[in-house]
């Protein structure tokens, strides 16, 4: 019997096309083909233009608002690229989820509420998705939501490297946590830095607004780099920053892997404290607004290394090491 050679297609959803151009570049190989439309009623409709028979197909889609759709209109799409493929008799199907929508109602804080990041990973799995590729969830017991493999990136390490090249003295610097939930990856990131580390606690009386309760730990005259796992409306951050700028702190930068920056996200940071606001293209930031405070890093390499272990069977655990 001959044997059948593995055949890689890439393909990328509407929301972050140019994170899925990085990414196949770093890989060597061409977007495929796909027809992504709406019809006149809003529905989304999918339909590959050229052969994924046989092959290990990737989807690159962020879970969030951009070029013109909403975050449900970003997962509906990629659930409907799954079934697509694999109703196009697709081997594998592999969902590069740079933005993992929904994962901030990951448990049942108070009676009769959902928990959709575990609704999210059902529908992926009833789409017909063999594989989810992500970057720093918002809580990394969500890996155990679903029934398939989670290859879990994080953009730590950019951070650190980006923070290493300023040059800066260790003993200065101080990694704050936003939040208790939070503390164990800010003492992760402040061991790779070699530096102290501080922890917040924060209430929020409603959605998209909080209050700084407590510091714990000394940040007077200190650098120090607020670290999150996603910006939204920017409230917490500069509640944030203000606290430990009233508590002595020199200088407050501020890094996250995703940035959604919504409503007066960008208004709230240029008048905010806060020096800089470092995140990743894991969600697409308009040109016109990576200027002034907000930068923006990539993590298109790596997710390239993830496939390519992925798709040869490697270790993607050697990509941390």
């Amino acid at each position: 019997m001959t044997e059948v050679q593995k055949s890689m297609a890439l393909f990328s959803g509407s929301v972050n096309p140019g994170l899925a151009d990085e990414i196949a570049k770093e890989l060597g190989v061409d977007l495929g083909n796909v027809k992504l439309e709406k019809f006149a009623n809003g529905e989304i409709y999918a339909r590959y233009l050229e052969s994924v028979r046989g092959k290990e197909v990737f989807l690159v889609q962020s879970v969030c608002a951009g070029a013109g759709y909403d975050v449900n209109d970003a997962l509906m799409e990629m659930l409907i690229m799954a079934d697509a493929a694999k109703r196009a008799s697709a081997h594998n199907v592999s969902a590069v989820i740079s933005h993992y929508g929904y994962a901030r109602q990951d448990r049942k804080a108070a009676p009769r509420e959902p928990i959709t990041a575990k609704l999210v990973a059902d529908l992926l799995s009833a789409a017909g998705v063999d594989n989810v590729i992500t970057i720093d969830l918002h809580q990394d017991a969500i890996q155990g939501f679903f029934d398939l493999p989670v290859n879990h990136m994080t953009a730590m390490s950019i951070f650190v490297d980006y923070y290493e090249s300023m040059g800066w003295d260790k003993g200065r610097l101080c990694v704050v946590s936003p939040d208790v939930g939070r503390a164990k990856a800010a003492k992760k990131f402040s061991t790779m830095l070699d530096c102290d580390i501080a922890i917040m606690h924060k209430d929020r009386p409603k959605h998209n607004q909080a209050e700084i309760a407590a510091l714990i730990g000394d940040v007077t005259g200190k650098i120090c780099i607020l670290n999150d796992d996603m910006i939204d409306t920017a409230g917490s951050l500069v509640a944030a920053a203000t606290t430990l700028k009233a508590k002595g702190a020199e200088k407050v930068f501020a890094c996250a892997t995703h940035g959604l920056f919504s409503g007066p996200a960008y208004d709230r940071i240029e008048n905010s404290c806060i020096e800089e606001v470092v995140v990743t293209n894991a969600v697409p930031v308009p040109l016109d607004r990576q200027t002034g405070k907000v930068k923006v890093l990539s993590v298109g390499p790596l997710f390239a290394k993830t496939i390519t272990n992925v798709y040869n069977n490697g270790s993607v655990a050697s990509l941390f090491e």
